[in-house]
């Protein structure tokens, strides 16, 4: 191949006659393939027709693509993964899936194997005997690269590690996906870690030349095998998608490479586009005499004279295989007309997996252990956990190597655990968070890193669309355990790129869960609860208690629980009790908060002794609103505290909430405090302070609120 980096890969790859190749399927390959290329056509065609009902959802169907996925199906093996893209339903037939399966997919009834009527046609997700495992993905316009090579980088290193039970079958990843997803940045994120760490992977382009309206002059420059050109050590191919012959050996050939040499592959199928885009677009709006120009290339009647001109069948054989596959669809049409639609009540199953870690347990303060800070604390826990776990890696920018992280949050771990554990990646915000769901997917555990807070944004679509959503869309079967670590918080100048707070922007991402510990010992606690909990889980870490060096945060300084306490996430905690008497009396508050706010609290409430109970919120969601209501009710006035900008925020959120469960009980409205409304935190830290809440500012708060 052009890009050839490895000896003797291009005579591996030099184009050769169909017939002469040593992968050339056989007559009963043939066969079945054609069986399945007519009822892939008549899925087609019966959706066409049938489109009052078929269309009630949006679908798109594999018609001209059909040659490519089959050859594609028939080489996966039971130890493979794969991620199709929303056109590759005759993929899922070659995977043998039946057309039942896919239509009560299509229809949203309960019994779709994938979603259980919640997610679209052909947006599969599988876990069954024999067949290769299909995790969850969204409508695969090129996020799916992402987690698929995760996916082939948690074989990698589970298979270094001697830990992948399948080793001795070679597994392989395909990511399937369209030449117009190509241009999305985070696929060239992903072909980067493929090459970097040579993983063994698959992508399969089908490319059609057309995304939605738009023509392939129109979005590119140069076609993905040209594109691909450009990252030295992924190998490529083109095969003629619309035959299946061709791509029958030229899907020979490279699953045969990735196999044997572990290292990724670009497959470049181009194929006629024969249906629509998908049900909901009018392709004769924009389609012309193009539409005829692509059926000159329909793979069914190319192969159809293929198979009579090579004697492989006749044409009798040829149209009775065609009325059996006419059969089975109507059939199959039929039986999930009437199949039975979910039941309404199980719409909120599966927003997470049952957590692992129910109760506290482990020694929070062991005889004769010192105290330890904050980002210590963090260290320690990590370093269990890699102990403990060898399935379990860390990664993300500056961890790896000597430095161990900008903040030493990783310090030394490289060197202890070796390179393949704990390594640093590219500036890929996406591929860090969103390559956790594919190592979810093959086994291995994930801890990864986003550097500051403020540099989170490029991964909210991985973060959202691909691990949020996984384990609701596959009903359970794939739920994404990853431990996303983000340092957060202002910090004695850090400005407007390394200071910004978060949290109510990950608050809105339903399917994750979000942890802000104030201090050591609940900082090691619920490292390891977020680790072993089997859903996303970002854990918010703020840099100004990472060494207690800022005045009045010395109690984020604590004594170092043992090795394996663990605290359950969605459990607060009571920072600070109030005097009795004065509770009795009816002269106390309670500040809700998290993180840098329990400290500017405590800093506060000295200047109104025994009058405030602290409730360090720990999580953020789960969140514990039982503990939330309890205090409210022991006071009656209470302050919620955060400190990110007020307005819109998770504080004022929670401040609503409490309003209206609460109400009775309240002798006061709840107040808020927090940071000021403005866009970025100033460099200048004069300015920075501000902006800020303080415990003066806090006190002040908690004055008025208690004369209220």
């Amino acid at each position: 191949m052009p890009n050839s980096t490895t000896p003797g890969v291009e005579a591996e790859f030099a184009a050769h006659p169909v017939a002469d190749s040593p992968h050339a399927p056989d007559r009963a390959t043939l066969l079945r393939a054609y069986r399945l290329m007519r009822t892939s056509d008549e899925l087609a065609r019966l959706y066409e027709v049938n489109k009052a009902v078929t269309a009630k959802y949006v679908h798109a169907t594999a018609r001209g693509h059909e040659a490519i996925q089959l050859a594609t199906a028939f080489h996966l093996r039971p130890t493979d993964y794969v991620t199709p893209y929303y056109r590759d339903d005759a993929m899922l037939l070659g995977l043998g899936l039946a057309p039942y399966e896919l239509m009560l997919q299509l229809m949203a009834k309960r019994d779709d194997p994938f979603s259980g009527g919640r997610t679209y046609y052909s947006h599969p997700s599988l876990r069954r005997e024999g067949f290769p495992v299909i995790p969850h993905q969204s409508s695969a316009t090129g996020m799916q690269a992402i987690p698929a090579t995760g996916m082939a980088h948690g074989l990698h290193y589970l298979e270094g590690q001697g830990l992948l039970q399948t080793a001795d079958q070679q597994p392989v990843v395909v990511c399937s996906i369209g030449d117009g997803a190509m241009t999305e940045g985070e696929v060239s994120e992903a072909l980067q870690m493929a090459v970097l760490h040579q993983l063994p992977i698959i992508y399969l382009v089908q490319d059609n030349d057309w995304g939605i309206s738009a023509t392939s002059r129109e979005m590119r420059a140069m076609d993905a095998y040209e594109f691909a050109a450009g990252f030295k050590g992924l190998e490529r191919l083109r095969v003629d998608g619309a035959d299946f012959g061709a791509s029958y050996a030229g899907m020979a050939d490279a699953f045969d490479y990735v196999r044997r040499t572990r290292r990724p592959v670009l497959v470049h199928a181009k194929c006629p586009l024969l249906g629509h885009h998908t049900s909901g677009v009018r392709r004769e709006w924009y389609r012309g005499d193009n539409l005829a120009q692509h059926t000159t290339n329909d793979p069914l009647p190319r192969f159809h004279r293929q198979l009579l001109d090579q004697g492989v069948a006749s044409e009798e054989e040829l149209q009775q295989i065609g009325d059996e596959a006419i059969s089975l669809v109507k059939s199959d049409y039929e039986r999930a007309l009437a199949a039975p639609d979910p039941e309404p009540s199980t719409f909120a199953d599966h927003e997470f997996a049952s957590p692992f870690v129910t109760e506290e347990a482990g020694e929070r303060a062991p005889a004769g252990a010192l105290k330890t800070t904050l980002v210590d604390a963090a260290l320690h826990a990590v370093d269990d956990i890699l102990r403990e776990f060898p399935e379990a890696l860390f990664y993300g920018q500056d961890v790896g190597g000597e430095l161990g992280g900008v903040f030493r949050e990783a310090a030394l771990l490289a060197k202890k655990y070796g390179d393949a554990r704990v390594f640093n990646t590219p500036i890929q915000e996406a591929y860090i968070v969103g390559s956790t769901a594919g190592m979810s997917a093959v086994g291995a555990k994930a801890i990864v890193e986003i550097q500051f807070a403020d540099y989170i944004w490029p991964s909210l679509n991985q973060l959202v669309e691909e691990l949020s959503k996984s384990c609701y869309l596959t009903n359970g079967k794939f739920p994404v355990q990853s431990l996303i670590r983000v340092p957060i918080g202002a910090y004695g100048g850090g400005g407007p790129y390394h200071s910004g707070s978060i949290e109510s922007t990950l608050l809105t991402i339903r399917g994750i869960k979000v942890v802000y510990p104030s201090n050591a010992a609940d900082m090691k606690g619920l490292m390891r609860a977020a680790f072993l909990d089997p859903n996303p889980v970002v854990m918010l870490e703020h840099k100004g208690l990472y060494w207690s060096k800022v005045p009045g945060t010395e109690d984020a300084k604590t004594i170092e629980p043992a090795a394996g306490y663990v605290i359950p996430l969605g459990k607060a905690a009571i920072a600070q009790q109030p005097d009795p008497e004065k509770l009795a009396q009816g002269e106390t508050c309670v500040v809700i908060t998290y993180g840098m706010g329990v400290h500017w609290a405590k800093a506060a409430s000295r200047q109104v002794p025994g009058q405030v109970e602290i409730i360090d919120l720990r999580t953020l969601n789960p969140l514990d609103f039982e503990a939330v209501e309890a205090a409210v009710r022991r006071h009656g006035k209470v302050l919620v505290l955060t400190e990110e900008p007020v307005l819109n925020s998770f504080a004022e959120s929670l401040a609503g909430r409490i309003q209206r469960t609460c109400f009775q009980q309240l002798d006061a409205p709840v107040f808020t405090l927090g940071a000021a409304n403005l866009p970025a935190i100033a460099l200048n830290v004069e300015l920075e302070r501000q902006m800020l809440p303080n415990a003066e500012k806090v006190a002040t708060a908690v004055r008025e609120l208690l004369e209220y």
